[in-house]
């Protein structure tokens, strides 16, 4: 290929990028908001059952 023949092919593939619409990112209005709703009853349930438990082993006149 010449030099004028490989100038025009790069300017035919160049032609079509620069024709194509443009992207645009902008911020949102309002902030992102995550809601997390975790429930951790269960592990504070476990807990209180094995301190409930050692104390009973502990001192079974008690109860």
């Amino acid at each position: 290929m010449t030099r004028d023949r490989l100038g025009r092919g790069v300017a035919a593939l160049a032609l079509p990028a620069m024709l194509t619409g443009c992207v645009q990112l902008s911020a949102p209005e309002k902030p992102i908001e995550i809601n997390l709703n975790i429930n951790i009853r269960q592990e504070v349930v476990v807990r209180l059952q094995e301190d409930v438990n050692k104390l009973i082993e502990d001192n079974p006149g008690v109860f």
